[in-house]
């Protein structure tokens, strides 16, 4: 995968934010977003559906005019230097604008002659991206007969036809397996090796964690958190304890005396043997943490209850995120939704005129 990028001695941010808003009619869908992304990394946006992340991605590439606040990506405003910021990003949205009826060679070279290359270095193009993206095999099928993970590498290799400076990634991983969200997040890393900015918008806390070098947490349009993923733990307790019953039925019980003696809330996990629980407050360190751990064991095994497993470790991104918003990680789209890429330069194939995200 080769790379020809354009940031040429631009010393600033890749995008900076100050009150950015949104409104449709009485819904304020973006509420004083401030971002600063710097160029080179990936910077992950991380909410629920409805939390104002698409819309501000929108506003970013141009798709959507910001109701109030001031956006810039590379310096040029969003709103007066529009053709500027065009020329420098490309966008994959959640929604198709490869066609389904064409291959997977007709498409990217479709695109690339579309955007001026001659007839031969458009299918030089094409070929380099097939193969560095695994396609080269599935080359002259019809992309409505590909996977949903193959639809989602077309669709990227579509967007980095002409290498962006930058890069939106809208939830590029929703309704994948494990293998194909693999396979994409591979991609993710080897454009930005090649010094591609990302900004990537993501419900999926696994995803942020593995991805981004920093993370802004955005719900009912504001950014309510933003660090390092180690800042963002540590932000929410010194640690965390989780415990692993040998009886269910003792749960409550369980429950019950955790909470008295590490006086905090009790997280009841999916599973009905397990329990979490946030210690600290990240100013008495991991020794009380790991302190109060110990009392909370010695508790349970004083009123007979049996546990099988018990860690204290640092709180994971799930722990943080129910910490800041009140909501445990959002419900995956079903197995097998597909999506599709829009490039920046170009409008949505479908509209979506509303407030979430």
């Amino acid at each position: 995968m080769t790379s020809s990028n354009r940031t040429g001695h631009w010393a600033g941010p890749a995008i900076e934010t100050a009150g950015l808003v949104k409104t449709f009619g009485d819904t304020r869908a973006v509420d004083g977003v401030d971002l600063r992304i710097e160029a080179g990394t990936v910077y992950g946006l991380l909410g629920p559906n409805g939390a104002g992340k698409t819309t501000t991605v929108r506003m970013l590439a141009t798709l959507l005019r910001p109701d109030d606040g001031e956006a810039h990506v590379f310096g040029h405003d969003v709103v007066r230097e529009a053709d500027a910021v065009r020329s420098r990003v490309s966008l994959t949205g959640q929604y198709a604008s490869v066609d389904e009826d064409l291959t997977g060679t007709e498409n990217l070279v479709l695109l690339a002659r579309l955007t001026g290359h001659g007839k031969k270095a458009s299918y030089d193009r094409a070929a380099q991206l097939l193969d560095a993206f695994g396609l080269s095999e599935a080359a002259g099928r019809q992309v409505k007969n590909y996977s949903g993970g193959m639809r989602r590498r077309i669709d990227i290799a579509a967007s980095i036809l002409n290498t962006p400076d930058l890069l939106f990634l809208d939830e590029p991983t929703t309704g994948l397996d494990p293998r194909s969200r693999n396979q994409v997040w591979e991609i993710v890393r080897a454009v930005v090796a090649q010094g591609t900015t990302v900004l990537l918008t993501t419900q999926y806390l696994d995803e942020a964690d593995q991805l981004a070098s920093r993370i802004a947490v955005i719900d009912k349009g504001k950014v309510i958190a933003e660090g390092t993923k180690g800042e963002l733990k540590a932000s929410v307790g010194a640690g965390a304890v989780h415990v692993r019953l040998r009886d269910a039925d003792r749960r409550p019980d369980a429950e019950r005396l955790l909470r008295q003696a590490l006086d905090t809330d009790i997280q009841l996990e999916p599973d009905p043997v397990a329990l979490t629980a946030r210690v600290g407050d990240g100013s008495g360190g991991g020794s009380r943490a790991a302190e109060k751990a110990s009392l909370a064991l010695a508790e349970l095994a004083r009123a007979g209850i049996t546990v099988d497993n018990f860690s204290l470790g640092q709180p994971s991104l799930d722990e943080v995120f129910l910490a800041l918003t009140g909501k445990p990680e959002q419900t995956r789209t079903p197995p097998g939704t597909q999506h599709g890429t829009q490039h920046g330069t170009q409008p949505e194939t479908q509209q979506k005129k509303e407030a979430t995200a």
